[in-house]
């Protein structure tokens, strides 16, 4: 009995070298375009990202809230502090605490730590998505462009809650 005809070494066909020319053509357009689109795409949040303790980071959004509350909704406050400062989101098991009012064309630098879990800010419908994680404090330069408010859920599992971790950003 005869082994089959190898064809691995034979020369490609026509067809072969135009769809692996293909295929590399897009590979190098894909590779290139990575880079040009971070830097160009206006679609990247700008951080910062340093080390703090949750009793510091506690304490810090506890003096932001004192310092900027306008009122309460459903027993969350809600804090409009002034364009141009630093602003607070702690992220706790099924709570984003506080609510932010922020007006629309304002530069802010957001912070956003957890005190228990890993959690997942995603903030909606302007499909932001930044990881949460203890023991650091997130900062991301932020513009609202558009006014209406807007939703914050976790979206990362944070044990049975997780579905009513659900916090606001209202722009104004």
């Amino acid at each position: 009995m005869l082994a089959p005809e190898k064809l691995w070494w034979k020369p490609m066909g026509r067809m072969e070298k135009t769809w692996l020319t293909v295929a590399f053509v897009w590979c190098v357009f894909l590779t290139l375009m990575m880079p040009l689109w971070y830097f160009f795409g206006k679609q990247n949040v700008p951080t910062e990202t340093y080390r703090v303790t949750r009793e510091q980071y506690a304490a810090q959004v506890n003096a932001f809230v004192d310092q900027y509350k306008v009122g309460d909704e459903n027993g969350i406050p809600v804090v409009a502090p002034p364009p141009g400062s630093d602003v607070y989101l702690r992220a706790s098991t099924w709570q984003w605490y506080p609510i932010l009012q922020l007006e629309k064309g304002q530069t802010y630098r957001l912070h956003v730590s957890s005190m228990d879990l890993q959690h997942g800010f995603s903030l909606q419908p302007v499909n932001i998505n930044l990881q949460v994680i203890p023991g650091y404090d997130y900062v991301a330069t932020i513009v609202p462009t558009s006014t209406g408010e807007f939703t914050i859920v976790c979206n990362e599992y944070c044990n049975l809650g997780h579905h009513t971790m659900v916090g606001k950003i209202i722009v104004k």
